[in-house]
């Protein structure tokens, strides 16, 4: 009865305000743009399918943006060289270890810069692998196998890494898996409706987690 108390309040909590994604816009290299249906369909998904009430539009911010402390859900993805400035280093790191959670997502190609640049904004933590039994794959669906591989790049499965600060995750990097790409409009990628169904069900749980850890 307790823990069915406590799913109740949760559920409230998550209905009584809109949640929103920001999505980063980082100064340098990569295509922080990229897969620009993705973030809508994402929302709808969540908004049909979940108690959360959603902004049905991603916003786009900065990272020096003032305001960038009032978006406590952030996502990246993009390909290439991502670079990010001194001030942008200063001011995520301040925003993750104030509350704030980051999810980035390898859209194929940004991986060596993204380790490199996470390494400027915490040079003392190390990337954790989850395993399949992590709560974050079954904060709302249940997914026995762990992250799901939506495109193949490099024949390597799907990773999802992440950042603690104590025992809170402040980052989770979702590494060989492409989600982006299976949130995305059928036409584009075309996608068989189960696959990008288990990236849009892995959404949501990366969302849960993250507003109820």
């Amino acid at each position: 009865m307790k823990i069915l108390i406590i799913i109740i309040i949760i559920f409230y909590q998550l209905s009584a305000q809109s949640f929103s994604i920001a999505r980063i816009h980082y100064s340098g290299g990569g295509d922080w743009y990229s897969n620009a249906s993705s973030l809508p369909n994402l929302l709808k998904y969540i908004e049909k399918n979940t108690p959360i009430s959603v902004h049905k539009t991603e916003f786009k911010i900065k990272l020096t943006d003032e305001n960038l402390n009032q978006y406590p859900y952030m996502y990246l993805n993009g390909h290439g060289n991502i670079k990010l400035t001194d001030n942008e280093i200063i001011a995520l790191r301040s925003t993750l270890l104030n509350g704030g959670f980051l999810h980035a997502d390898d859209n194929y190609g940004m991986d060596k810069s993204f380790r490199r640049e996470m390494k400027r904004v915490f040079p003392n933590k190390d990337f954790l692998n989850l395993p399949n039994n992590h709560p974050i794959f079954n904060s709302f669906y249940n997914m026995p196998n762990g992250l799901p591989k939506i495109h193949e790049h490099d024949n390597k499965p799907p990773q999802a890494l992440a950042l603690f600060e104590e025992n809170r995750m402040i980052v989770l990097y979702t590494y060989e898996s492409d989600l982006g790409d299976g949130w995305e409009d059928p036409s584009i990628h075309k996608d068989p409706w189960p696959v990008r169904e288990s990236a849009l069900k892995m959404g949501v749980n990366i969302i849960y987690f993250a507003l109820t850890q």
